[in-house]
Order: structure tokens, then sequence, then C-alpha cells
């Protein structure tokens, strides 16, 4: 019994790998339709998330080989329906789904990504009415980018050739459908903008489903579009298809034949206008003319002889200039008395004077104060004296000097005040006015 038990017995990973092998042999292959929650996008390109509805919820992977090849953006919230076999994550013991295509619920791929890559590119600022070029009304140059074997071509060739032969062309071939066409198409522009002397630019190509005009809606070719300092011309598809590269051109064209027609009014019809514009302006200017000379006629007849003008001002000119005349002499006459009270003034304020003045005040200065010096100097000098004089009188040595001796203490230097300072047979310094005494004490007693 005990050993029929023990064979039963698994370890964790053998029963994670058993109901592994379990899940992956009965669900090969499942289609699941739920929400987008809880998305994650670590470093390595893996996309992780849970899809749920309003009970369950299952952990779901999306590796970097298929999210590449998404047209659209996955977010929180997004209802879509995928396709993925059921496994088991053994180290966390989870099962999870591992997805082998991805669509969004109720709306196609295409058309999401459409939507999403619409809202971004409009968000830069690249659809913005203000940043649009005016088309050139007669361009020389007209560079076309698009498939050389297509019909789009052909129709713009030969519109262009009916209207404007004498139009120059630039064709620079691209591919304009599958995965690489959109770098195709935004290098051919860049490569068109370092070419000098065109003057307007046509992109596009023929019809087809959203998914032929992909590469139209590609933010890359967008940008390029954008970034042109030649202006565009967007001619994708029918009139009714409608590609990102659209809204960022400086003109979007129904057709690629309606984009000649626009960049190519036909000659004939601009030799037309010209005559006739030629004929009202010269009809304009002669009805200017004569109305003008008109104009001079009657005026002419209104003014007056110009020589009694003439003679008018010359009268004038002589008046003012005996007035003026009379002006200076009298300016003249005040300046010169002016001029003469300034001068006298001058020479009483002579700097001369000035001088001899102030050097008379600087030397009553002077002496008085080498005489105030020489006081105070005395005056300091004999307080002084009297200083020295008093710290004399007070100096230890002056008592010396009157029969007094100081008494110190061998060795030790100190001043013996009293007669317990010292004891019999103790050395002692007598300092007196003149040298010092070295005794023996033989006795030491009071008073």
């Amino acid at each position: 019994m005990s050993h029929s038990l023990h064979s039963s017995i698994f370890t964790v990973s053998q029963l994670t790998g058993q109901i592994r092998t379990s899940l992956e042999g009965s669900f090969p292959s499942v289609w699941v339709q739920g929400e987008i929650s809880n998305l994650r996008r670590p470093a390595s390109g893996h996309l992780y998330f849970s899809l749920k509805d309003q009970l369950s919820q299952i952990r779901v992977v999306l590796f970097r080989g298929q999210a590449q090849w998404l047209r659209f953006h996955l977010k929180d919230g997004l209802e879509v329906i995928v396709c993925g076999r059921v496994t088991v994550y053994e180290p966390r013991g989870e099962y999870q789904l591992i997805l082998q295509s991805l669509e969004p619920k109720g709306k196609g791929a295409l058309q999401l990504a459409y939507e999403q890559l619409k809202e971004t590119l409009a968000g830069e600022g690249l659809f913005d009415a203000d940043r649009k070029q005016p088309l050139p009304f007669l361009p020389r140059t007209v560079g076309i980018i698009t498939s050389p074997t297509g019909a789009a071509l052909h129709d713009i060739l030969t519109v262009l050739q009916r209207r404007s032969p004498m139009v120059n062309l630039l064709i620079h071939p691209v591919t304009v459908q599958g995965d690489d066409a959109a770098s195709h198409i935004a290098e051919a522009i860049e490569t068109m903008n370092n070419v000098k002397g065109i003057d307007v630019l046509i992109v596009g190509r023929g019809g087809g489903s959203l998914e032929d005009l992909w590469c139209f809606n590609e933010a890359s070719v967008v940008r390029a579009i954008a970034r042109s300092a030649i202006p565009v011309i967007s001619a994708v598809g029918h009139e009714i298809d409608y590609t990102l590269s659209d809204f960022a051109a400086d003109c979007r064209a129904p057709t690629p034949s309606a984009a000649a027609e626009i960049v190519a009014p036909p000659w004939e019809d601009l030799h037309i206008r010209i005559s006739q514009n030629r004929d009202r302006l010269d009809r304009a200017m002669r009805h200017r003319i004569d109305h003008d000379r008109s104009e001079v006629l009657n005026h002419r007849q209104a003014l007056p002889d110009p020589k009694l003008w003439v003679y008018r001002y010359v009268q004038r000119v002589d008046e003012y200039d005996t007035r003026l005349h009379s002006t200076q002499q009298a300016l003249y006459g005040r300046f010169r008395l002016r001029l003469a009270d300034v001068c006298s003034r001058i020479r009483h304020a002579s700097p001369q004077h000035h001088l001899q003045q102030e050097k008379i005040t600087v030397a009553l200065f002077r002496h008085r104060l080498i005489h105030e010096g020489l006081a105070t100097l005395k005056h300091y000098r004999h307080r002084t004296m009297i200083h020295i004089a008093s710290l004399h009188n007070l100096s230890p040595l002056a008592i010396l000097s009157r029969g007094y001796s100081l008494v110190e203490t061998v060795p030790g230097g100190k001043i013996v005040r009293h007669f317990h300072d010292v004891q019999e047979g103790d050395r002692v310094r007598a300092r007196l006015s003149e040298g010092t005494l070295l005794c023996l004490i033989q006795e030491a007693r009071p008073e």
C-alpha cells in the first residue's frame, strides 16, 4: 500500500509539465474574443497583456516576431479577436495564450491603424493648413514620383503632353506597393528636394484597395511630404480614395490625371487669356491717357500764370534777406556789449590776485601751526617728566636705595615676608640697591 501511494507522487515540475502537455494537446489552436488590459511593452519587443471579459481573464503573450507585423497600436480597453494556442508558463504555474494572430473587433486592422496614425500625425501639426505651400502658376519643371509601369504615369504624361508640351519632366521611378514601397517613396521625395530647378512634385499611383494604397499612409512618407521644400501634389487612387499623404500634401488631386491638369493649364487657353487681357489692358490705358490729358488741360486753364508766382516769391525772398541782415546787426551789437562786460569781470577776478591773497593766508597759518606745535610739545614733555618721576618713586629699586633690601629664598626665588617662610640652615639672597648678598639663616624668630 505504501509503495503504491509513493508511486503516484509528482514533483511540481512534473505535474506542471503534464498539465502543459494536456492543455497544448487539447487546445492546439483557439479563437478568443476579449478586452485588452494590463498591457506591458518590455525592451525585448514582446507584448504581454491580459484578455478579459466580465467574469474571467487569461494571460496573453505576443512575441516580437508577430508583434512587428501589427498595423495598429494595442492599448488597454481595445476589443480584439485573437488566435493562439493554450500553454502553461511553468515557472509560475500559470496557463496562458501564445498568440498567432490578432485583429480588432468590428473594425479592420488597417482601418484602425489608419485612424490611429492619422490622429498621431495630426497632433504633430503635419496636416495644418498654415504650413501648406502655394502651387506655382506656370511650372517649368515637374517632378513625378510613381511606378514606371503603372497607369498613373501614362495618364500624367498624356495630359501634360496635350496641355503643356513645353513643361520639363523629371521622373523618379519607385515601387508603390509592398513592404519596401514606403521607404522608397520617402527616399525619392528627399532625393528630388536635392535637385535644383524642380517647381512642383506629383506623388501618387492608380487606384486599389486600402492595403494596396497603404504605403501612402506610412508615417515616413507623410513626414517626407511635410518636410518637402518643393510643393507636393498627392495623387493617390481614385476620387473616393483618401490617404494620409493627401492631408500632408500642399494639394490633393482626386486622380493622377487631375494632378497633371492642376500643374499644367492648356497653352491654348493661356494664349486666349493673354490676348484678351492684352486687349483689355490696351483699351484701359487708352481710356486713362485720354482722361488724364483732359484733366491736365482743365487744370492748366484754371492755374494762374506761373511767372506771377515766381515774382511774388522773389519779392518775399528779398524782404526776408533785409530782415535777416538787420537782425544780424542787432545781435552782433548785443554780443559785443556782453563780451566787453565779461572781459571787465574777468580782469577783476584775476587768478594772480587770488593767488597772492592765498599765499599770505598760507604764511599766517604756517606761523600759527609752528607756534602752537612747539607749545603743545613743551606741555607734553613736562607731563612726561612728572610721570617718570612718579614711576621712579614707586619702583622697588628706589626703595632699596633708601637702605632697604629684598630677601628671596634660594633656590626658588620666593619673597620672604615672614620669619615662618624660612628655617635655620636655609640659604637666602638679599638684594641691595647695589649688588646682592648670599646669606645662611642661623636663627628665625619673631621680632
